[in-house]
């Protein structure tokens, strides 16, 4: 059912990007600093191994300029040329103030976000790489970030403290902020699923919808977190989709104008799983069970994302800042969240990829809707996307 995209890469691929338009191409980021960027038939179109061969995190194509490629490793971001991959046209040096997990850009491709190890995310002003902003709210790695569609100043950010924070770039404050832990807690779901371990909801992977008003967050506890933006960019409700028996790594909504609301996930038990959730009670304006919006406890920060696992078993007692305590009192008096989980309808699509997630990237390759997996091997694996 997959096609194969081999020779690009000699060591496990971390991460993918596509560039937008029919004729758009496929970058991909491995360990040891390796870059290919593809064709929409698997084709190699240029390679490059970046000085310093660190782990190339993220990789994110312009919207606005397509011969800008930008790639993390360190804690610093290349800017390359994929028509002609050479080396870097830009470098900006120190971006992230430890390793960076993950780059975005806004709509105009004028600000580019940078989470990093630290917890800090700093947004750059392009071109040029200057610091505008620096977000300090997470306690632990911050692992993904993602601008809000036609809101090119409003950014979501998410981290191994379990936190998802909405940001008005405006301030150096969130907007809210949303502990999944305290989200679980609440529930008071704490069934075991066949394979499932009792993993807490650390953020692996946050995404937006095209029309900017639903977010998804991929979490440890398997569950893919989401969230509706109302009025005033407050939150107005949040649920969740039981996806994976094990963490899930990888959320991204595939932007169809038609339908913004298919959702691809991927996670640590091997399955890729397409989710229809127009009927989503999140998304369908629907549910009525009322849950509190709260900051999380401090938790010191650790190793890598990829070491994840030596997090789980750290929880220390809370310790909360007067920063965190100041913020919790402006969300009990902001936010007032509906929280519903729907379990009622599974996944559209089921592929049973077999090895774990490192990264999923939707694409339309030759007119056809697809999703690109890369996992722990150096190969890309190409689906596709037949419901769509």
């Amino acid at each position: 059912m997959a096609r194969q995209w081999s020779g690009g890469h000699s060591s496990s691929i971390l991460c993918v990007g596509a560039s937008l338009g029919p004729e758009g191409v496929i970058a991909s980021g491995s360990e040891g600093g390796e870059v290919t960027v593809w064709g929409q038939g698997g084709s190699i179109i240029g390679r490059l191994t970046l000085p310093g061969e660190e782990d190339n995190t993220s990789v994110v194509f312009s919207p606005a300029a397509p011969a800008h490629l930008y790639v993390s490793h360190g804690d610093t971001v290349s800017v390359l040329d994929p028509r002609n991959l050479k080396g870097a046209v830009e470098e900006f040096q120190g971006a992230g103030e430890e390793e960076i997990n993950a780059l975005a850009l806004n709509d105009t491709g004028s600000a580019l976000a940078v989470a990093d190890d630290s917890g800090v995310v700093r947004v750059l002003e392009l071109p040029g790489g200057k610091v505008c902003r620096t977000l300090r709210r997470h306690t632990n790695i911050c692992s993904s970030v993602a601008f809000r569609p036609h809101r090119p100043n409003n950014l979501v950010s998410a981290g191994l403290d379990m936190q998802v924070m909405l940001w008005g770039l405006q301030k150096t404050r969130p907007l809210w902020t949303l502990n999944l832990q305290d989200v679980a807690e609440d529930e008071g779901d704490q069934q075991q699923r066949p394979g499932q371990l009792f993993n807490p909801p650390l953020a692996h992977c946050v995404s937006v919808t095209s029309c900017g008003n639903i977010l998804g967050c991929a979490a440890e506890d398997g569950r893919v977190h989401l969230m509706r933006i109302g009025s005033g960019s407050k939150l107005e409700q949040h649920g969740a989709v039981k996806a994976h028996s094990q963490g899930a790594s990888q959320a991204h909504f595939v932007s169809l104008p038609s339908h913004p609301y298919w959702l691809i996930t991927g996670g640590n038990d091997g399955q890729v799983a397409l989710w229809d959730l127009s009927k989503h009670p999140v998304v369908a304006l629907e549910g009525k069970a009322k849950t509190r919006v709260a900051t999380a406890p401090r938790r010191k920060s650790k190793s890598k994302t990829k070491r994840k696992e030596q997090l789980q078993d750290k929880a220390k007692t809370p310790v909360k800042s007067e920063a965190e305590k100041e913020d919790a009192q402006v969300e009990d008096e902001e936010a007032a969240a509906e929280d519903v989980t729907d379990d009622s309808s599974g996944p559209k699509l089921s592929i049973s990829h077999g090895d774990k997630v490192n990264w999923l990237c939707p694409a339309v390759l030759k007119g056809e809707q697809c999703v690109v997996v890369a996992d722990q091997s150096s190969v890309l694996s190409v689906y596709p996307l037949s419901h769509l």
